[in-house]
């Protein structure tokens, strides 16, 4: 008898292109999923995905049930969110800030969608990039602040939304376009354009140059990411971004993008609150609904 849980399975697939992918999106291991997967064509007596083909293709029998998880999901999620309107309230407060420059494209589109969802929560939007939002949270200024760089006070809570790689990006003719990835050094004699943000709080810095003990040349700035890639396509420096930001210009062919050392920078982007309000059920779902609407849309992240 089918189940949510091999329904939310095969949606996982689809939406991630990978057995790999879909199981961490699933807190599984890729043993387990197939398994699961296994269990339930042992079960129909049919195969759903074939599986020497990248992305894995469905079958006949895996579309039929994988347009059953597209109608049935969205429907639990919305009985879900309203049983947390009738346990927990639905009017409160929502003031939110971020961290993050590159965050608004995904951050716009999950505030509307909240919005037709929670009508009676109070939203507002301040800017998160002094660099105190986090202190904010404490003081009762803000109740939700998205952020790569958690301070772990304890009495904040921090929800992982997802992990994504940051990336440099370079002109298509720079020297470092035919690196697999750089090292540290190799940006000691670069101009990096980076958000007018305390080098500190820039994954580069932090993951990267400053565990080297290296600093770039010169430091550029710019408050629009386009402006960055820009600047980066016409030979003025390079700039470091996440990869699901880089995306966009690397299929223009605008420029290219290079690893941060062999292994990448990966990152993980949070979002901070109090404690006390983490079970507040409009706080509950802004969280989820972020963090499918990242994980459905971005491309790259995990």
């Amino acid at each position: 008898m089918l189940d949510i849980r091999q329904l939310k399975t095969l949606a996982a697939i689809k939406e991630t292109g990978s057995l790999a992918e879909a199981a961490e999106r699933l807190h599984l291991t890729q043993s387990a999923l197939s398994h699961q997967l296994k269990d339930l064509e042992n079960l129909l007596d049919l195969p759903l995905l074939i599986r020497k083909t990248r992305p894995p293709r469905f079958t006949k029998a895996g579309e039929r049930l994988l347009a059953l998880a597209e109608e049935v999901l969205p429907l639990l999620r919305e009985t879900e969110r309203d049983l947390a309107k009738l346990r927990g309230g639905q009017a409160g407060r929502l003031i939110l800030a971020i961290e993050c420059h590159s965050c608004f494209e995904w951050l716009i589109p999950t505030l509307n969608q909240y919005r037709d969802n929670w009508p009676d929560v109070d939203i507002d939007f301040h800017s998160g990039f002094q660099g105190d939002a986090q202190d904010r949270l404490l003081s009762r200024e803000l109740d939700l602040v998205v952020t790569s760089n958690p301070n772990h006070h304890p009495s904040l809570t921090f929800i992982p939304l997802f992990r994504y790689e940051s990336v440099l990006v370079v002109g298509k003719q720079h020297p470092l376009a035919s690196k697999s990835y750089v090292v540290p050094q190799d940006l000691a004699h670069e101009t990096l354009i980076s958000y007018p943000v305390d080098s500190e709080r820039l994954d580069i810095f932090q993951h990267f140059l400053n565990p080297a003990q290296i600093q770039p040349a010169r430091i550029r700035t710019s408050e629009l990411t386009l402006m960055m890639v820009q600047l980066v396509a016409s030979g003025r420096g390079v700039c470091a971004l996440p990869n699901w930001v880089a995306s966009e210009y690397l299929t223009r062919d605008w420029v290219k993008s290079v690893s941060l050392g062999d292994k990448g920078v990966w990152c993980t982007l949070y979002a901070a609150m109090r404690q006390e309000d983490s079970s507040l059920a409009f706080i509950e779902d802004f969280v989820q609904s972020a963090k499918q609407n990242c994980l459905a849309s971005l491309t790259g992240v995990k």
